[in-house]
């Protein structure tokens, strides 16, 4: 199987049908579809590897003024760069594999590899949690487009713990058994992207520019794809360094050593190469947050929605010597216009995963204005507030009936479900910043309390006299007046 010739992309057609395409498919039709249709870890592998494409076949863009006119010459310059390299995007045969190590052995001459549906990270097979799959004791049979997608997203996603130990080129893989994550994973890193209307304007507008990489990575690290600089063996110093520690270099990683067998049912699994994290290097689709006076990247959780994060994501990175912002490709969006993001995340507690998050969201333009997400932030942190006392009042309501486990969780969910139905109503607050000077008044201050109100009403009966008196005295919990300034004391401009 050919990637490039092959089918096995999943992309929504403008219709909203869905089909699978080849690389060359999916790039000269750009312009027809609307979207991929993958899952969250999957879209951001995939993304990776189209925008590498797509970045060498334009050598580029130089700089913003080449970016801005550089849409047109996407199609034509990458449809030349997949004939040239057609024998990079080879799943199997005897010669160099995409995204496999040559002359990989198994450790052990008895060992007969892993099942190869170990490579998709949603399935219940070897240690993967069975969190997204209930099929773990039937066999599977997987057709080979849907071995490419979990081949790529696996070296983007895999998460560290421990491995087998094969043999490259008569040598053991390195680790002693032992991984790290894979480039993608650390921290549970909330990764966004900018969408277009088509997916042609989706490719354009996440692509980098050099002058940012120089910028964001200092010189020296714009570096070639994988297949035009493979690494043949781990004393390769040249090509070990532009993988693991050049832009395009770490968009279509090797994290993992592997190599697919008996016609692909199963695999040969070890320890790849290492790609030092944040600080040492930051990936273009991470948001970096100050904490403490130090530098991290913004995780996600399946406790937080990620519309409560947005204020950090929509910031766009003014300054060569600030490393703190949103994507980096979030310089292409002018504070003057809407921009539509996807957010997802890979969610792991070390070296387990949990789940998979996505959103999509349509940000007014003062988004990305200083003022407009203070105003945001406020909304949001007023919403924070309430839950609080929500949370209060109900511990009050259980202390009275001496329930030692209050209704807090399911309070929480009730609260926060309801919430999230107006988030419109807090975008307006980025939209008109004079709303926050109101905030209990306006329609999402409104909104919130009603919802607080909702989840104690659901989560503390009043049947009882006993329960009457305890409902009564958690009610008072809800006069309450927000501690955050009421409105925004300066405007900065961008």
């Amino acid at each position: 199987m050919n990637l490039t010739v092959d089918p096995w992309i999943p992309a929504l057609r403008s219709d909203g049908r869905r089909h699978l395409f080849s690389l060359q498919e999916l790039f000269s039709q750009a312009h027809e579809l609307r979207d991929l249709a993958v899952k969250p870890h999957e879209r951001i592998a995939l993304m990776r590897l189209l925008l590498c494409i797509t970045q060498t076949a334009l050598d580029g863009p130089a700089d913003e003024d080449e970016w801005e006119n550089c849409r047109s010459l996407i199609q034509p310059r990458v449809r030349g760069y997949l004939e040239k390299w057609r024998s990079a995007f080879e799943l199997f045969g005897d010669g160099p594999r995409f995204l496999q190590f040559c002359h990989l052995k198994p450790g052990k001459e008895s060992d007969d590899g892993n099942a190869a549906t170990k490579l998709d990270l949603a399935l219940a097979t070897g240690n993967n949690s069975t969190l997204f799959d209930n099929m773990a004791g039937e066999d599977r049979t997987l057709l080979s487009a849907r071995s490419a997608i979990n081949l790529l997203t696996f070296q983007c996603f895999a998460p560290g713990g421990r491995i087998g130990v094969a043999k490259w080129n008569g040598t053991e893989t390195s680790g002693k058994g032992s991984s790290n994550h894979a480039p993608c994973t650390p921290s549970s890193m909330v990764h966004t992207l900018l969408l277009g209307g088509t997916f042609l304007e989706t490719l354009h507008q996440n692509i980098l520019t050099r002058e940012a990489v120089t910028d964001s990575h200092g010189p020296n690290r714009w570096g070639k794809p994988v297949w035009e600089l493979p690494v043949t063996k781990v004393e390769d110093k040249t090509s070990v360094e532009n993988t693991a520690l050049t832009y395009l270099g770490r968009l279509v990683p090797l994290s993992r050593a592997i190599q697919m067998i008996n016609g692909g049912l199963s695999i040969i699994l070890a320890n790849g190469l290492d790609y030092p994290i944040f600080p040492a290097f930051r990936e273009a689709t991470a948001t970096v947050v100050k904490r403490k006076d130090e530098l991290a990247l913004l995780p996600a959780s399946t406790n937080r929605s990620l519309w409560r994060q947005l204020a950090a994501v929509s910031v766009r990175r003014r300054a060569n010597s600030d490393l703190s912002g949103g994507p980096l490709a979030l310089n292409h969006v002018t504070t003057s216009a809407d921009a539509t993001l996807w957010v997802g995340a890979f969610v792991t507690d070390k070296a387990k995963i949990e789940d998979v998050v996505e959103s999509t969201y349509s940000l007014p333009a003062g988004m990305f204005s200083e003022f407009g997400r203070a105003a945001y932030e406020q909304g949001v942190a007023y919403a924070e507030e309430r839950e609080g006392v929500l949370i209060q009042s109900i511990k009050a309501y259980a202390s009275i009936l001496k329930v030692v486990s209050p209704a807090c969780d399911r309070a929480r969910q009730h609260f926060w479900t309801s919430v999230e139905q107006h988030l419109s109503a807090l975008f307006d607050l980025a939209r008109n910043t004079d709303l926050v000077a109101d905030l209990p008044n306006c329609p999402w201050g409104k909104a919130v309390q009603a919802a607080a109100f909702a989840a104690y009403e659901q989560s503390c009966p009043r049947q009882s006299p006993r329960q009457i008196q305890a409902y009564a005295l958690g009610l008072r919990r809800f006069t309450f007046r927000p501690k955050t300034n009421p409105q925004p004391t300066s405007v900065a401009h961008e």
